[in-house]
């Protein structure tokens, strides 16, 4: 029988088309989105000023301005900026009327009220930190740039804010409509696959955890990236909320997900913590009774499932029988390593053993919780969530209050050297130098991006003379002066593509926008163009100059700052108000109701909140940190980050035995609770030695005073009280940590 013929080989023909599709779609995939880009920013840039020309606008650049400026990768971040960018302009141009208005013909006067009111928007640009923080700014410079040109002729006023109003708006419809129609990036379905990589980094990172393949050092800096992780989803967030395909119901799952996130990383750093102590335990069986329970959930973790909790109960229950029978054989040998002066106590191996197993429990609870977000949000039948917490962005008061006094004092000092120098072109330097003191106030590195503007700024001035009179002085209608112009414009943009010079193309296209500025009617001056590009490198370089200056230690993310505002946060969770809570109790009567109200009324609603704004400000303010770091943070930025999950972890504890101590009635442990706070509040407002030390005898009274109400207490109130000492113990180690011992101390278990 012969034999079946073979296929035939692939012909040359296609195999080459199928190379050219890959390396078509390779392309697409990197260098073709940057290009793209490129297309859509210069078809923006153009029909604007096209229109722009058509319509006999004064100031056609501006329109051309707003374009480029409002150049982001998706539809969703486009509109959102161009939002805000409108809001901004139309209350900047109505505060300039109101304080020409307010002060006309006196000029003093009028540089006061608007270094007051530069002042006060920069502060929350700062405060806010985001797309809103870009409506603060804009609010502020734009009031410069209408009542800075009417000081002479104040009866103009109005017609500049028209006319500044009207350009910015063509503006604004010419990047939305074609970032929408060509070539659209929808920011929800880049917001979902962001959603879809977070979770896989955290679930990476959770079995790495539980598998005891990282050490506290990197689980740190992991925890640091998980901050700014959360920051950027949030910021995704607002910008897909602005897109026609994002369901109110999607903002409420992505509350939910970031703040089940942010739980879960709190216990799962508490948990690795301890478990590492008690790997250094050599005596200890702790570790060995708690790999059932790890492994356990790191197969959940494996298989995508939510932990098993019957099961992981059957394993609690085993491991405690277990540890009972090492504890008794111990106890006969008379080796239970009881002090004399905590004689009948439990052991040390029992109050290890059961705060890790609560904190385990805790964790398959948060777990069981992400898993639920995150199905919610990426299912089609979402799941409601009836209270969404949002994650908002907190500054350092200190910093909020350095960004408006150093925009204020950088335009009353510019009107100075503008008075005193009687150079008609220092108008220009002091507009440029408002508005970049006050756009680079909210970011980590301020003098970096103001540096890189700068050198944009300088790229762009020989080639803008070269494009101005040498190309677009010999154009001859709209499509000559395109193809004059194009090459600048896209090089800029090109640039702006690149993460590491973004800067520099940002510098160069809003520089050549006003410098090249076309017009409708057109006037070559060698003169007027170098004074003006004098002025607007001058202004930036002087920007950079009081960024160096004034006040150069008061920037975002700046570690003292944080750290300050790290203790301040723990301690406004100490002090902060439960009389909600015990409003709620005293309506609902009764000595049961107030323990069943605190697991499924107000008192699971109050720790809820309390926690969700604690882990908030706090990872907030580690993403600070992170961005000033830069992806190698220093020995003194990581004691920050220690500092601040150490905080984390002892706030949930406090967050847990303040809403004990509100649920329960007048009594020793009530009592004791309270004074274990008020040494912790004392410490955390001002951490010394002396203070962690009375903080710590504290716990351990208060954990003397809880095991002694244990016998009696009925089985509700004993599972309360058995998380109050997980908690006392769990604040006690991370003290003890905080406050490193001399040798020789015995270190007893809260």
């Amino acid at each position: 029988m012969n034999p079946e013929p073979a296929a035939p080989a692939a012909t040359p023909i296609a195999s080459t088309r199928e190379q050219l599709v890959r390396l078509a779609r390779e392309w697409k995939g990197s260098e073709g989105e940057r290009w793209i880009f490129v297309l859509k920013s210069m078809l923006a840039a153009f029909s604007a000023l096209w229109l722009a020309f058509r319509l006999g606008l004064d100031s056609p650049s501006t329109a051309m301005t707003t374009t480029f400026i409002l150049a982001l990768p998706s539809s969703g971040m486009v509109l959102e900026k161009a939002f805000y960018r409108l809001l901004g302009t139309m209350v900047g141009c109505a505060s300039a009327l109101l304080l020409i208005a307010l002060f006309p013909q006196q000029t003093p006067l009028l540089f006061i009220g608007l270094a007051l009111w530069v002042g006060l928007c920069t502060g929350g640009a700062a405060m806010y930190r985001n797309q809103q923080s870009y409506s603060f700014v804009l609010a502020g410079y734009t009031a410069c740039m209408i009542a800075i040109p009417a000081i002479d002729a104040p009866a103009g006023a109005f017609l500049l804010a028209v006319t500044r109003l009207t350009e910015v708006s063509l503006g604004v419809i010419c990047a939305t409509v074609v970032n929408d129609a060509l070539f659209p990036r929808h920011h929800n379905a880049q917001l979902m696959r962001t959603v879809q990589a977070r979770r896989h980094s955290f679930v990476g990172f959770c079995r790495e955890v539980l598998e005891r393949r990282l050490s506290p050092a990197e689980a740190e800096l992991t925890h640091l990236r998980f901050a700014a992780d959360i920051a950027a989803l949030e910021s995704g967030r607002a910008a897909a909320f602005f897109e026609a395909a994002h369901a109110r119901s999607q903002t409420r799952q992505l509350h939910a997900f970031n703040a089940a996130l942010m739980t879960a990383l709190t216990t799962l750093y508490t948990l690795h913590r301890l478990l590492h102590r008690l790997h250094l335990q050599p005596d200890s069986p702790a570790p060995q009774l708690l790999q059932a329970m790890q492994q356990r959930l790191a197969q959940a973790l494996a298989n995508d499932v939510p932990p098993d909790m019957p099961a992981l109960e059957q394993d609690i229950a085993a491991a405690r029988a277990e540890l009972a029978q090492r504890l008794a054989e111990a106890s006969k040998a008379g080796d239970a390593g009881v002090a004399p002066e905590l004689a009948g106590l439990t052991p040390q191996w029992q109050i290890d053993f059961d705060t890790a197993v609560e904190l385990l429990q805790r964790f398959a609870a948060n777990l069981a919780a992400f898993h639920a977000s995150y199905d919610g949000l990426t299912q089609q039948k979402r799941s409601q969530v009836s209270e969404p917490r949002a994650y908002k962005p907190k500054t350092p008061p200190g910093i909020v209050l350095a960004s408006g006094f150093r925009a204020a004092a950088a335009l009353l000092g510019g009107a100075v050297l503008w008075y005193w120098m009687a150079w008609p072109h220092a108008s220009t330097a002091l507009l440029m130098t408002t508005i970049f003191c006050a756009l680079c106030s909210s970011s980590p590195r301020p003098t970096a991006m103001v540096k890189q503007i700068l050198t944009g700024f300088l790229i762009a001035w020989p080639l803008s003379f070269v494009v101005e009179f040498f190309l677009v002085a010999r154009a001859n209608g709209f499509p000559m002066l395109v193809l004059a112009a194009l090459p600048l414009f896209a090089y800029g943009s090109y640039l702006s593509t690149n993460p590491k010079k973004a800067g520099v193309g940002i510098g160069i296209i809003l520089f050549s926008a006003q410098v090249v500025a076309p017009a409708n009617q057109m006037h070559y001056d060698i003169a007027s163009f170098l004074n003006i590009t004098l002025a607007q490198n001058g202004g930036v370089l002087l920007s950079f100059i009081i960024f160096m200056v004034l006040l150069p230690e008061h920037t975002m993310g700046n570690r003292e700052h944080v750290a300050a505002a790290l203790w301040r946060e723990a301690l406004a969770l100490c002090t902060a108000s439960t009389r909600g809570l015990r409003l709620h109790l005293r309506a609902a009567g009764g000595a049961l109701l107030p323990r069943l109200l605190l697991c499924f009324g107000p008192g699971q609603e109050w720790t809820a909140q309390l926690r969700h704004r604690f882990d908030n400000r706090v990872r907030d303010l580690l993403n600070q940190l992170n961005a000033a770091s830069g992806p190698a943070p220093g020995a003194p930025a990581r004691l920050v980050v220690r500092q601040g999950l150490t905080l984390l972890e002892l706030g949930h504890s406090i967050i847990e035995l303040r809403a004990l101590i509100a649920t329960s009635a007048q009594g020793p442990v009530a009592t004791a609770l309270q004074q274990a706070v008020d040494a912790l509040a004392n410490y955390f407002r001002q951490p010394e030695r002396g203070r962690c030390e009375l903080a710590i005898t504290s716990l351990l009274h208060a954990g003397v005073t809880v095991r002694a109400a244990l016998p009696e207490a009925s089985d509700a109130r004993a599972a309360r009280l058995q998380t109050a000492l997980t908690d006392l113990h769990s604040i006690y180690t991370s003290l003890l940590d905080q406050m490193p011992q001399t040798q020789g101390e015995v270190h007893h278990a809260a």
